[in-house]
């Protein structure tokens, strides 16, 4: 049987992975088992999640009660160059993690992405969770499959939750692990010329809300065993291109010129580009039937998480 307080966190010294290990540890009810691939974080327990005798040996052991699974490839443009190996990560992995959660009955909360939709006609209000998917690159057809396989092992059974989560920022080790962090760094190195998009639609999200969020629901799951939907979007509402955030970022670090990065207000196009939806806004009101977002407000929490680290 699993044991009713311990979490298991995959891809637990990613961005999104370290914010719910952390958030997960503070709130001292639980017993938090992070598990790492490549990293060299000594509090992480190394796991290959591809390697599914070593996985149901390492499951069986700890007997958890959640699985957060966030561990993923989540960059586009690198799914593209390793299709065999993004899905073997993003639909392989989670399908065995799914038929584990039937077996060893632990709840399992797989990460997608706002990416399983094309976002060429957003519906008022954004995407729901029952909207079709159709996604316009590999990266969402792997997390999408990934949700399939989720969604199919759950109708058998299995205790399991789709959790979609748009583009995502907070602290992290270093600014290239998140899509939005990296631009703080294009703004301040104003010798090299960049183009930067000014056409896709984001919604930012802080991941140390959704992390805060998944403990909040495990506190729920606990209390009200039947309640959870098999598809649950979690999402800050404030849109923005990436150009816009780099004029948000400029104005805090007190830059005037920021004539080395172009605004290109048309999708990318040409060899090697990857495609990208123009707005996939996803549409939150079934989560907040279940429990307030609390979601930060964008600017405000670069303002005091760049004071913080000049300090």
């Amino acid at each position: 049987m699993p044991d009713t307080n311990r979490i298991v966190i995959t891809g637990a010294s990613g961005v999104l992975g370290t914010a719910v290990y952390r958030e997960f540890k503070k709130a001292l009810q639980y017993q938090v088992v992070g598990l790492k691939n490549k990293s060299p974080a000594s509090h992480l327990v190394h796991l290959d999640l591809t390697d599914k005798e070593a996985t149901k040996k390492k499951f069986e052991e700890i007997k958890p009660s959640w699985v957060i699974h966030c561990a993923a490839e989540r960059r586009p443009d690198v799914a593209e160059k390793d299709l065999a190996g993004t899905q073997l990560l993003n639909v392989g992995v989670p399908e065995y993690l799914a038929e584990l959660a039937g077996t060893l009955n632990f709840t399992l909360v797989y990460i997608s992405t706002d990416y399983v939709f094309d976002g060429r006609s957003t519906p008022p209000g954004g995407y729901t969770p029952e909207s079709p998917t159709n996604p316009l690159q590999h990266y969402g057809q792997t997390k999408r499959d990934g949700e399939n396989v989720v969604l199919e092992a759950q109708q058998q059974g299995a205790k399991a939750v789709v959790l979609r989560v748009p583009v995502l920022y907070g602290p992290a080790p270093n600014n290239a692990d998140s899509a939005v962090n990296i631009l703080v760094d294009i703004v301040r190195d104003q010798l090299k010329e960049v183009n930067m998009d000014d056409y896709a639609i984001r919604y930012p999200t802080n991941v140390l809300d959704i992390a805060s969020f998944l403990v909040r629901l495990t506190d729920l799951e606990a209390r009200k065993v039947d309640t959870l939907p098999p598809i649950l979007h979690y999402s800050a509402n404030e849109s923005f291109t990436k150009y816009d955030m780099c004029k948000i970022f400029a104005d805090i670090l007190g830059l005037d010129n920021m004539n080395h990065i172009k605004p290109v207000s048309t999708p990318p196009t040409g060899a090697g580009a990857t495609t990208r939806p123009y707005n996939c806004h996803l549409s939150t009101a079934e989560t907040e039937k279940l429990l307030p977002l609390q979601c930060s407000g964008f600017r405000q929490w670069w303002e005091e998480y760049l004071t913080s680290s000049s300090k």
